[in-house]
């Protein structure tokens, strides 16, 4: 199975500075994902020919089930997640991570029903600040919402912003979840056409075994957006103890979860 996770930027590229949606689609259509994590895509945004970009993208990947999250709103247009996925969703859930008075970030959770078993996913884009980092990572993995998932095999991917790469010895070590971007100098996805910085991360439980990961860096993807996809080729495995073995899936529920901090 494969899983690519990219911030699309609004489809502007990040040295030219041109709005071109086909690049993003072409760029991941050629890593030929099986599962597609996205973050800030447009919705009405003139900057982004005003264009419904999670429409436009599920057209370009028919087949796929698509859920939609909006974090940020302009005075005209908005911005959000969004998950395409070659398999049907079970189960998901908008959690809010807005912190204090900062700007509004979200996380999608998924319960996808792969052709090995269900998958527990997480899709995020994060904040600025490094103490905002740390509440939104402990806040979401303590959410009733992923607790009621997390014995699944479990994969949590997106923007983290994370440039000092602290969560990983933080909220992640202390709930059992392993980094599978490291080391950090081959996963350097930002910005696209200079990527210095591994902003984009993957960590998974032990119950998922990545059998390969790497960031793209084709001459489309260096211009396609500000930040570079990564791709990750897994396999997942289930608990076979009592009460885990026997998950049912149940009908799509999505809703949205707000907390203020």
């Amino acid at each position: 199975m494969r899983l690519l996770t990219y911030n699309i930027h609004k489809g502007i590229g990040g040295r030219d500075r041109r709005y071109d949606l086909d690049r993003i689609v072409a760029v991941i259509a050629q890593e030929q994902p099986d599962l597609i994590c996205l973050q800030e895509v447009a919705e009405g945004i003139p900057r982004a020919g005003g264009e419904d970009q999670k429409a436009l993208l599920a057209a370009s990947f028919q087949g796929y089930r698509s859920i939609y999250q909006t974090n940020h709103r302009f005075r005209i247009g908005s911005y959000g997640n969004l998950v395409l996925s070659r398999w049907p969703i079970r189960r998901a859930h908008d959690v809010c991570l807005r912190y204090l008075n900062r700007k509004k970030r979200g996380a999608q959770l998924a319960v996808v029903d792969s052709p090995h078993g269900p998958l527990h996913l997480v899709n995020w884009h994060l904040g600025l600040h490094e103490s905002t980092r740390q509440w939104q990572a402990s806040y979401l993995l303590e959410h009733h919402c992923f607790r009621e998932s997390a014995h699944l095999p479990t994969m949590i991917v997106g923007d983290f912003n994370d440039w000092r790469n602290t969560l990983a010895n933080g909220p992640f070590a202390r709930h059992g979840m392993r980094q599978i971007t490291e080391p950090l100098h081959r996963f350097r996805s930002f910005p696209a056409y200079l990527a210095m910085s591994a902003l984009d991360k993957v960590f998974c439980c032990s119950q998922v075994d990545v059998t390969h990961a790497e960031v793209v860096r084709s001459p489309l993807a260096r211009r396609a957006s500000d930040h570079l996809p990564l791709v990750m080729d897994f396999r997942v495995r289930h608990r076979t103890d009592a009460g885990m073995g026997t998950f049912r899936l149940h009908s799509q529920n999505l809703h949205s979860d707000s907390k203020p901090a």
